[in-house]
């Protein structure tokens, strides 16, 4: 399970562009919490710390209990805009979490056992179609990534949504089609190989 986070904030006192900018400049990120049947809440963080959680590479999946004014709240990130040509965060929007909540997240897909997959042996190469998931997910168990097995897996076999045991607590967000995750597929060598010994036979034929 992704680990909770824990982010120091302070109550906006003013909103708009100017007041935004003026935050920026002192090192802090405006931010909103939102949702839950409440009343929107600006807020502004430490930049610093901020940039130090995306770092993480999980801030996007984890729960963030944000502090502010003596209480805290306890939030999902669902949309970070970043600067354009220098990467600083400039606003967060965080969604309030109610008790027994589900969310949608995407997790990162990691794949285990290679050294197991004959066709990965062979030299085949791993063509991963969807490097995360999009899960919904139960707030208190959000898993911090999935692990798919290709121990067995050849040259052509593909992995699909529906072959994946998901955490409990987890299940896809896509439901309406078994859509693919990743594909074993011929490195350009075997390709050649097997297109040699496919025209064989018939320059044999021609000589008859």
């Amino acid at each position: 399970m992704s680990e909770a986070l824990t982010l120091a904030a302070e109550k906006r006192e003013r909103a708009g562009k100017g007041a935004s900018r003026a935050l920026r400049r002192e090192g802090r990120v405006p931010c909103v919490v939102y949702g839950g049947k409440e009343e929107p809440l600006g807020i502004h963080v430490e930049e610093r710390v901020l940039s130090r959680m995306l770092g993480t590479g999980h801030f996007s999946n984890s729960i963030v209990m944000v502090e502010v004014g003596g209480k805290s709240i306890r939030t999902l990130p669902k949309d970070v805009h970043f600067h354009p040509v220098n990467d600083r965060p400039l606003h967060v929007d965080f969604l309030r979490l109610a008790k027994d909540a589900t969310v949608e997240v995407a997790v990162p897909v990691i794949f285990v056992n290679e050294d197991d997959s004959p066709g990965l042996k062979r030299g085949g190469v791993l063509n991963v179609v969807r490097h995360e998931l999009d899960l919904v997910c139960d707030a208190d168990k959000i898993p911090g990534e999935i692990e798919i097995d290709v121990t067995g897996l050849d040259v052509g076999d593909s992995i699909h949504i529906l072959a994946v045991k998901l955490p409990t607590g987890s299940a896809s967000a896509i439901t309406d089609r078994d859509f693919t995750i990743a594909t074993i597929v011929a490195p350009s060598a075997l390709k050649s190989e097997a297109g040699d010994n496919e025209e064989a036979p018939a320059a044999e034929g021609d000589g008859e």
